[in-house]
């Protein structure tokens, strides 16, 4: 739960909002809907946005950033260490599934991260590596202007699928000592999949069988059951896909949301859309934003333009009505097989992962702050069902830290400068889509 003073403060800066007559943020929900959402809200946040990014371990984006945990130097498995070289964020994909988890892991040494599979070879010294500062200055100046969370690590040692999952529902559990790991045998990944498609479990002995698991179309509770519940809006906004309905995003997976009217009522195509939405006083409650393959950081890429476009929907929300409301966590959904120097902690037989990148911007958000507290997707759930008093999954929300340590509720809101971004939002509109999965992997 937030901490006794700062939830306090909240209330009190909620009260006085309302006393001075400052006109409400225009907020996606139903009139009927509108005054209980409000109440329900324990802190001046009125709107969360979770951009979700792909593909990057906390080292390789910020190794070098002050006052983080960060490294200049890796180990290798023969005993040796080798430099992090300064790169550019157009790479290559690395392979990054549980089993290469294991292996860079190596029960707890870090020293496998050269022997996992970089195409059909070992990959060498090619994971040791940080992106030049220069390159994605708009993380940079969020991190210094926000906070930096260096203690983000993925709920699960696994690819982007069940990341993407973990996002919406905080596990991917399927009985008490089972769980969903790596991705589909096929794409989408989801209800929409073909005839056939299986997943693969590990047990909590740690044992994974590739292939035993059930298609990937669940009942299971999601953050979408506890939000409607109390009426909180949501929106998932993420791009198209070729064929029409195989559109990629976590709720696919969800059968309720799949084959019900909240498909096309709450997932937003294209992603795009969240900045209209933001622009014009339509921000749901609570969004989920996915970028299209270009924009999404993904190595195997062939563009740089992901930091201008979490630029650009930050832009867009900062310099709506929406802003002093909003808290936006723009989170990696894994580590991409890349180096990272911290260890992270197996508080269960799937996780956790190793550690992403996690910045959180917000006008309450403490300014210029690195928070070392120990965070996972879970916590960013959590930190939603306090807002709005929503209950708990009971999936990984129920044990996790919510990351309401990233605020000082105590502060007036701070006024948004808008970001420069190395492309404008215009250009980033006229490349139109790249018809491709956000990711395979």
């Amino acid at each position: 739960m937030f901490r006794r003073s700062a939830l306090a403060s909240a209330v009190a800066l909620v009260a006085a909002s309302a006393c001075s007559g400052a006109p409400e943020p225009a907020r996606f929900v139903p009139a009927q809907f509108e005054s209980a959402a409000r109440r329900a809200s324990a802190s001046p946040i009125r709107h969360v946005v979770v951009v979700i990014q792909e593909n990057r371990s906390f080292d390789d984006l910020f190794a070098r950033f002050p006052g983080a945990t960060g490294a200049r130097r890796g180990k290798r498995s023969d005993g040796r260490t080798v430099a992090l070289k300064e790169v550019t964020l157009i790479g290559s994909d690395i392979t990054h599934t549980h089993g290469s988890f294991e292996t860079e892991y190596d029960g707890g040494k870090l020293d496998g991260f050269d022997k996992v599979l970089y195409g059909a070879d070992q990959t060498g010294t090619y994971p040791y590596q940080y992106v030049d500062p220069a390159l994605i200055a708009e993380y940079w100046t969020l991190a210094r202007e926000y906070v930096l969370a260096d203690h983000m690590f993925q709920t699960q040692g696994s690819g982007s699928y069940t990341a993407h999952q973990d996002l919406i529902a905080g596990g991917t559990a399927i009985s008490s000592t089972e769980s969903v790991i790596d991705d589909p045998s096929a794409l989408p990944w989801g209800c929409d999949a073909p005839p056939g498609t299986v997943t693969s479990l590990i047990d909590s002995s740690g044992v994974e069988y590739p292939g035993a698991g059930p298609f990937p179309c669940f009942t299971r509770a999601t953050l979408r059951d506890l939000l409607d519940a109390k009426h909180v809006s949501w929106r998932y906004y993420t791009p198209n896909e070729p064929g029409g309905g195989d559109i990629w995003n976590a709720f696919d997976s969800v059968q309720q949301v799949r084959e019900g009217p909240q498909w096309t009522k709450n997932v937003s195509t294209p992603e795009t859309n969240v900045l209209a939405d933001a622009e014009k006083g339509r921000l749901p409650d609570v969004a989920w934003v996915v970028p299209d393959y270009w924009n999404s950081d993904h190595l195997g890429n062939k563009h740089d333009t992901g930091p201008s476009w979490v630029a650009g929907v930050v832009n867009a929300i900062g310099q709506s009505r929406a802003w002093n409301s909003t808290a936006i966590v723009v989170v990696w959904d894994d580590w991409g097989g890349l180096y990272d120097n911290v260890k992270p902690p197996q508080i269960r037989y799937d996780g956790l992962g190793f550690r992403v990148p996690c910045l959180i911007v917000s006008p309450y958000a403490r300014k210029g702050y690195v928070d070392h507290t120990q965070y996972e997707f879970g916590s960013i759930l959590r930190f939603i069902e306090d807002n709005w008093s929503l209950g708990r999954l009971g999936t990984t929300d129920a044990t996790a830290n919510s990351i309401a340590d990233a605020f000082d509720f105590t502060q007036p809101p701070r006024a948004f400068v808008p970001l420069h971004a190395r492309y404008s939002r215009a250009s980033l509109l006229r490349q139109g889509h790249s018809d491709e999965p956000v990711d395979r992997q």
